[in-house]
């Protein structure tokens, strides 16, 4: 049933799509190589979708749309909210980049990004298997496209190509799994699927078989063992701006759809996912740390830092049901939720210093390439220690908050086996802090290797990146409101 609320439900997705088109056709008369009307408009089209979606979330209202097939509540609102500002602040950092590396010949990074964000809002208002899988496919297919838009480059090329062939491996996992779980169930819709599920009708090996390929799914989203292998050869290859691009607001439809599959549709079978969950977890965070601590390459380190960074966000999701006991559930699915919009806030910041030092013909994406890095700027050494220091989990910052919210909500529950977990993610996270810590060590105590000039930058990135550091130490002294926010969003989203 299509009503106005349907519409309502999905105007962000409407006007992103509309200005897709509309900037796709500007852009085709646009004969410089600046591409500065498609910038401008991509840009206020961000702007303009994140605060409709910020209003929507203020309202607090659930709205379903399709005959249910999509939903509109606070939880959803606020991702979306995020992934598009986001979403702006790589284009942002970006253009620099991308226009010195002849990836502005034509419009398509901007209509992509646009694409990919349309994707990831599809994915987290999804309330039916088939919108779900569809959003996730068009931001899979247009971030294979971003990955190998640098034509020129043979490592860009080789990235997208294993990008697309574990993507779509991962993506036949998943398709799977849903088929198994409405062969079942007999429905798509998330909440014919919880009923048919809780009424125990229903064989539990059947379930649990379709559920091993869901979550299997989801974990190649995430990026967490053993499902990572795509994480750093695409960090790497890819043109910076790109892997900041796939780095970021995908992550949060990644968590939009972990929640809307297993919360919302998969809570009966809470016992067998959280057991993969936790397993995932550990193999997450001892592999992703352990590793980071070889590489050289700051891209690539910052790859398997993500690894283990998603292991901490499982480890949310696996703590909100205690023995058939769903009241530790808005605590512990808020603080994945916080968690991830940290991480996400984090990962922008410490990518924008990375394209910042990038210059024409110069890749900076070694960690030597930093040395010295205080002496040319104090300003932009400080907002990168900020960020390394942060993904560390080291107070005052925000991803210290983070940590300590995931932690709290494990510890909460009083199983002896969760409590073995957070003492075991807090083992890592010690492991996780040296290599963060050498970074910082090369950018205040190395020498330059080279006499390279001064560092030039746009005064809306120089802008954008300052505000993005200082949010970094001001949530993490003042976490209240964003905690809040999270907590609200969750409990208003059990509700229904």
């Amino acid at each position: 049933m299509i009503d106005k609320f349907s519409w309502i439900a999905v105007y962000p997705e409407i006007v992103l799509l509309v200005m897709a088109c509309v900037i796709a056709l500007v852009d085709l008369l646009d004969r410089g190589g600046r591409r500065t009307a498609a910038y401008v408009l991509s840009v206020l089209t961000l702007a303009a979708v994140a605060a409709l979606t910020a209003m929507y979330a203020r309202d607090g209202r659930t709205v379903y749309g399709f005959g249910g097939m999509v939903v509109s509540d606070p939880m959803a609102n606020w991702l979306k909210c995020f992934a598009a500002i986001a979403t702006l602040v790589t284009l942002v950092y970006g253009r620099p980049y991308v226009r010195d590396r002849g990836m502005l010949r034509g419009g398509e990074w901007f209509v992509l990004s646009l694409l990919a964000l349309l994707g990831t809002f599809v994915m987290i208002s999804g309330s039916n298997f088939l919108v779900l899988y569809l959003g996730l496919e068009l931001l899979t297919l247009a971030s294979y496209a971003l990955v190998a838009l640098r034509r020129d480059h043979a490592v860009s090329l080789e990235a997208s190509m294993k990008y697309f062939v574990l993507g779509a491996m991962a993506s036949g996992f998943l398709l799977y799994g849903l088929s198994m779980i409405y062969g079942a169930t007999g429905t798509l819709d998330l909440a014919g699927v919880v009923k048919a599920v809780g009424s125990g009708q229903i064989k539990h090996q059947v379930l649990v078989f379709g559920l091993v390929f869901v979550v299997s799914g989801l974990a190649f989203k995430f990026g967490v063992v053993p499902f990572h292998m795509w994480i750093p050869d695409v960090y790497q290859g890819a043109p910076t701006a790109v892997t900041l691009m796939i780095g970021a607001a995908p992550k949060l439809a990644a968590f939009a759809m972990s929640i809307r599959l297993l919360v919302e549709g998969l809570l009966p079978l809470a016992v067998d996912w959280q057991q993969m969950l936790a397993v995932l977890a550990v193999a997450s965070l001892l592999i992703g740390n352990l590793a980071a601590i070889a590489q050289t390459n700051l891209k690539r380190m910052l790859a398997y830092s993500t690894i283990a960074q998603m292991g901490f966000v499982l480890l949310g999701l696996l703590s909100g049901v205690v023995d058939g006991n769903v009241a530790p559930a808005a605590n512990a699915y808020s603080s994945a939720m916080f968690y991830v919009i940290s991480y996400v806030l984090t990962t922008l910041a410490s990518f924008g210093i990375i394209l910042l030092l990038s210059r024409e013909g110069f890749e900076s994406e070694e960690i030597a390439d930093l040395a010295g890095l205080n002496q040319r700027s104090p300003l932009y050494a400080g907002i990168m220690a900020v960020c390394l220091f942060s993904l560390a989990g080291i107070p005052p910052l925000v991803g210290f908050q983070a940590k300590l919210s995931v932690l709290q909500a494990l510890v909460s529950t009083g199983q002896p086996l969760l409590i073995g977990l957070a003492v075991f993610a807090v083992m890592m996270s010690l492991v996780g802090a040296f290599y963060y810590l050498r970074v910082v060590k090369v950018m205040y105590f190395d020498a330059p290797v080279e006499q390279v000039g001064p560092i030039v930058a746009p005064l809306d990135v120089r802008a954008v990146l300052s505000l993005n550091g200082l949010l970094v130490l001001v949530l993490g002294i003042l976490p209240g409101a964003l905690m809040t926010l999270c907590a609200n969003a969750i409990v208003k989203m059990l509700a229904t």
